[in-house]
């Protein structure tokens, strides 16, 4: 479909209340297959790709949580959603937290798995390799990003490097206080991108929240798929 002037990949399948699916980083709607499959059968589901992902077109500029978040906003209002059921991964809950905080009445509950947006831990290692990076920067700015960076960070396009700059260092943990809706966690036991130490930060700080805990990674929704739907189905409910 297309969209404020951009491709936008968008599923809708099934009929109900509205069930909203947003993906992680460099993934696309795709990721939910067995959600989505299972789903349909009770809810008006809808998957869409962010902006610079899957199917859907790069965005204007390099984008922050705050404009994909609105950008998300404003395309489910357009497609009459409100109310809605969410389910979030990583990146993408980033965007979530962003929306449950600010768009009140757009979501009615929501299940977030291996959520982003509480800061890592961070070393002494770590912090010594920033400021070296930050160093040679000044001096060899080509060389520095092609050392320094990540390899999920230099496989992006110079614009998204900027985006994925943005997203990473903000901190959305100020988010949490001002979230109305219920709220259930869940986390692989074994994820290393998002630590169970950032699920239980999630959970102490939205009031009234759940947080389960299941076998498997950062991708625990597509490595037990009957587990999870059935928590979320009962959460859902």
């Amino acid at each position: 479909m297309r969209f404020e002037g951009m491709e936008i990949a968008l599923t809708e399948e099934g009929a109900g209340e509205p069930l909203v699916f947003l993906h992680g980083w460099g993934a696309c709607k795709e990721c939910f297959y067995y959600q989505t499959a299972y789903f349909r059968r009770f809810y008006r589901v809808i998957a869409f790709d962010f902006p610079a992902f899957g199917g859907s077109s790069l965005p204007p500029a390099a984008w922050g949580v705050g404009e994909y978040a609105a950008f998300t906003a404003r395309l489910l209002r357009a497609r009459g959603v409100s109310g809605a059921r969410l389910v979030a991964h990583s990146f993408g809950g980033r965007v979530a937290l962003k929306l449950l905080a600010e768009e009140q009445g757009l979501f009615s509950r929501a299940l977030l798995t291996g959520c982003a947006g509480v800061p890592p831990r961070r070393g002494v290692r770590y912090k010594v390799r920033v400021r070296a990076y930050r160093i040679v920067k000044k001096i060899a700015p080509r060389f520095a990003e092609r050392r320094f960076g990540s390899e999920e960070y230099r496989k992006l396009s110079p614009m998204l490097r900027e985006s994925y700059k943005k997203i990473v260092n903000e901190d959305l943990t100020p988010c949490l206080a001002h979230i109305r809706v219920p709220v259930l966690y869940v986390f692989g036991q074994r994820d290393t991108a998002t630590p169970p130490y950032m699920a239980q930060i999630l959970h102490a700080g939205t009031a009234g929240s759940e947080l389960l805990f299941m076998q498997g990674t950062h991708f625990c929704f597509s490595e037990r798929p009957a587990a999870f739907n059935a928590a979320a189905r009962e959460f859902f409910r």
